[in-house]
């Protein structure tokens, strides 16, 4: 029993001491540390001897270059650096620390390389794990309140399919960016020449005027071998100017005669019951991609009086757009065309979309018309467009979708508008959407035609406007984009931004640079280059070609390809001359003299006369100059000597004796004061002379008043002189009483001769100045004692008053208030 006891005593010891050390490995944190503290303290330590350590190194520069020279210095420095490329942390966090084909000169730089990326690791580590340690954790979601909904960022509704449920869901393959190019299978290759458009038409169905000769013969180009390599209207004009043949219609529209002798017949202009529409459901829908059933669709379509037709456009991922799409309904069955397939058999549909007999119904035609013209062909003759239509009406909005909604109670869905048509196979969703835009168009015409004769009570005038605005928009013609060297301003004008002369510089060589790239690559100039980008980088002027990236975001490929080359344009914009900043930053023009119409500081007559004397002024040659130097000489002699109207002239000079001014402006105060001075005599001599002949017209009349009687004439036998009536005599008086005597007969009153004494004893009753020596008055009323009147008037008879002794500085003899 003892030796057993002995045994578990000895057996339970080595036991108990293994774990107790257990314990003691348990509650280390690490080897040699208790617990987090201490091994905080002993890293703090740690920290400030290498800082230390690191500030008492050689400092960088001379004083290290000294200490470098020694070799005991460098092989420590290598050992050491090596020690620590080498060291466990940073194999531990991933770093790399062997250096293969390592180069003695570069050597050191990239070992401090090493080092920094090394520390920004473990620095970034650091603070992920101190993050952690505070219970912030940048993977988890913020923590909301319970009744708090995050709002919802829409960036774009057209691609996003709302479903019943709370989710929606995403198409992402409306914008795929691994299309392969359709330009690619064309078999005629696209023009983006900077040349203008020719028509691509050589037959001509339901004409009345036959197609020129130039359009019907369609081996004209394969007769010039020698104008291959050369853009088809550039072609063609070389070969005009060579056999001197001149092509009047080679722009022209060829339809435009048909267009022009149209007539609506009356079956259009009257009031149509609307034929409902087939459900979507039930209709046939037929997918066209092969000659044979383009071919059996056009001989469908010229069976038919009318057929809706709409197109699908892209325009992103090529210079001048591409036509994906064709829908045509009827009211039996819907057709999709593909466009791409069949691109150079679309003219077959022309014998259809021309004839005069059958409605082509469009919506919104202004673009389909340029677009079928440029990639087909095509021309329509006999079109209704139901926006013109809408417009007419006056409906709240004009757009397809309100249209649908409004007379079908459909809700179409715009999701796929903006979509990538370039994409095949279709998926159904986008079938559908082309689908619904034609089917319930026919349906729509007749009920916008019924709506337009109720509108104008049974009048078809307002339904005339709307055919005649159709068939304007069906003679549009389509333009090809022509760069020009000015072409760049109308896009700087829209910009809205005043750039000085190195940015707009560079905005012309940006805008070049564009196009250029844009016509030989077949991209949008939106996808080389967007205008807003453009338009930053010629605003800014980077110096560097980061900077040119960093303008752009995100960076369109072609740019990021090409960088280098935009920094040169850049730098051409930044090497020329820079005009004078105003304080506003705008540029310096020259003054403008352009008043504005409430200015009547300038009369308009004399402003355009200073403008055509300036023009002239300008256009002159200096012969003439002189000549007209010549002929003023002659008006005014001294003008030659006096200085220009724009020179400065000295003050000083002006009252210098010894100077040529001095000596003009006394001459010319000579001459005008000798003129006043023998104007003065002639008046003084004329009022003298009207005195005299005053003097003895009067002295005569009372001479003869006085000595002589009136003598009457006798009068001839059977005469008799009629005697004045009172009324004629006072009228023949007053003229004489009111006509103003002569102002040179006026002679002033003498008052020498007056006699003064008359006012010597008068004294003002009543005088209306105020009066220092009189009292204040009393307003009461006196009382006039009867058979007495008031004499108000009696007082303003003196004109003057007796000195008196003034008592003005005594207080009570001061006017009452």
């Amino acid at each position: 029993m003892a030796t057993s006891k002995s045994n578990d005593s000895t057996n339970s010891g080595p036991q108990n001491s293994t774990s107790d050390t257990n314990d003691e490995e348990k509650a280390e944190l690490c080897p040699g540390f208790k617990d987090v503290d201490a091994f905080v303290k002993y890293g703090l330590g740690a920290v400030l001897s290498a800082t230390k350590a690191s500030a008492g190194l050689p400092q960088a520069g001379d004083e290290y270059d000294f200490y470098r020279s020694f070799p005991g210095f460098q092989e420590f420095c290598e050992s050491q650096g090596d020690k620590l490329l080498h060291c466990q942390i940073m194999q531990h966090h991933g770093c790399r620390s062997h250096m293969r084909e390592r180069n003695k000169l570069t050597g050191l730089e990239e070992r401090f390389d090493l080092v920094v990326d090394s520390n920004d690791v473990i620095l970034e580590r650091a603070g992920i794990l101190l993050d952690e340690a505070d219970g912030v954790n940048r993977s988890q979601q913020p923590v909301m309140p319970a009744g708090f909904q995050p709002p919802k960022i829409v960036v774009s509704s057209w691609n996003r399919k709302v479903g019943s449920g709370s989710r929606s869901e995403m198409f992402r393959l409306l914008h795929a960016k691994n299309v392969a190019r359709p330009q690619l299978k064309f078999k005629e290759k696209v023009d983006n020449s900077n040349t203008p458009f020719v028509p691509k038409i050589f037959i001509k169905p339901n004409a009345i005027k036959s197609l020129p000769s130039y359009f019907t013969n369609k081996q004209i180009r394969k007769e010039r071998p020698e104008d291959l390599d050369v853009p088809a209207a550039l072609a063609d004009f070389i070969h005009q100017q060579r056999t001197q043949e001149h092509v009047e219609d080679m722009f022209a529209h060829p339809y435009q005669y048909e267009l022009d002798h149209l007539a609506i017949p009356e079956s259009l202009l009257s009031k149509p019951e609307p034929q409902m529409y087939k459900p979507i459901a039930e209709t046939k829908c037929s997918f066209i991609d092969a000659l044979e059933d383009l071919v059996a669709l056009n001989e469908k379509l010229c069976r038919l009086t009318e057929f809706a037709v709409d197109l699908e456009h892209h325009s992103y991922r090529s210079f001048l757009g591409l036509t994906c799409l064709m829908q045509i309904s009827t009211r039996e069955e819907d057709f999709i065309i593909d466009t791409l397939e069949l691109r150079s058999e679309m003219y077959i549909l022309n014998e259809s979309f021309t004839d005069p007999t059958i409605v082509k119904v469009f919506h919104g035609a202004d673009s389909d018309m340029e677009w079928l013209q440029r990639d087909f062909g095509l021309y329509v003759v006999n079109l209704f467009d139901t926006h013109q239509a809408s417009r007419a009406l006056n409906l709240a909005r004009h757009s397809l979708d309100h249209l649908l909604k409004h007379f079908c109670n459909v809700d179409s869905d715009k999701r796929y508008q903006l979509a990538d048509w370039r994409i095949r196979p279709l998926p159904d969703e986008m079938v559908q959407y082309a689908r619904t835009d034609t089917h319930y168009l026919l349906y729509i015409y007749d009920s916008v035609r019924a709506q337009l004769l109720d509108f104008n009570h049974g009048q078809t005038g307002l339904l005339q406007c709307v055919w005649n605005k159709s068939k304007d928009i069906s003679l549009k013609k389509y333009l090809k984009p022509i760069y020009t060297e000015e072409s760049y301003l109308e896009l700087q004008r829209k910009q809205k931004k005043s750039f000085n002369t190195q940015q707009l510089t560079a905005f012309r060589l940006l805008f070049a640079w564009r196009d250029k790239l844009a016509r030989q690559e077949d991209e949008s100039t939106g996808y080389v280059l967007p205008t807003h980008m453009m338009s930053k980088i010629s605003e800014e002027l980077p110096k560097e070609p980061q900077g040119i990236i960093a303008c752009c975001n995100p960076v369109p490929p072609l740019v990021r390809q090409q960088v280098n080359e935009l920094h040169l344009l850049v730098q051409q914009g930044r090497e020329m001359p820079l005009l004078k900043v105003r304080k506003d930053g705008c540029q310096q023009w020259p003054e403008v003299t352009l008043f504005g119409p409430h200015d009547t500081s300038r009369d308009s007559a004399s402003f355009l006369k200073e403008l055509e004397t300036k023009n002239d002024q300008e256009s002159l040659s200096v012969a003439h100059m002189k000549a007209r130097r010549i002929i003023e000489s002659f008006e005014n002699p001294f003008r030659m000597y006096l200085p220009a109207p724009d020179v400065h002239i000295n003050k000083n000079a002006k009252f210098d004796p010894s100077s040529k001014i001095f000596e003009i402006s006394k001459r010319w105060k000579l001459q005008s004061s000798e003129q006043q001075q023998k104007e003065l005599e002639a008046k003084r001599k004329a009022k003298q002379e009207a005195k005299e002949q005053a003097k003895k017209e009067t002295g005569n009349e009372s001479a003869k008043g006085g000595g002589k009687k009136r003598e009457r004439v006798a009068s001839e036998v059977g005469e008799s002189t009629p005697k004045p009536s009172k009324k004629l005599m006072k009228s023949a008086v007053k003229p004489q009483m009111t006509e103003p005597p002569p102002q040179d007969s006026f002679t002033p009153f003498d008052y020498s001769q007056s006699d003064l004494n008359v006012f010597a004893d008068t004294k003002s009753k009543d005088n209306a100045q105020f009066d220092p020596n009189r009292k204040g008055h009393d307003f009461k009323k006196k009382k006039n004692p009867k058979g007495q009147k008031s004499n108000f008037g009696a007082g303003n008879r003196s004109m003057s008053y007796l000195a008196g002794k003034s008592d003005r500085g005594f207080r009570h003899n001061w006017p009452k208030r």
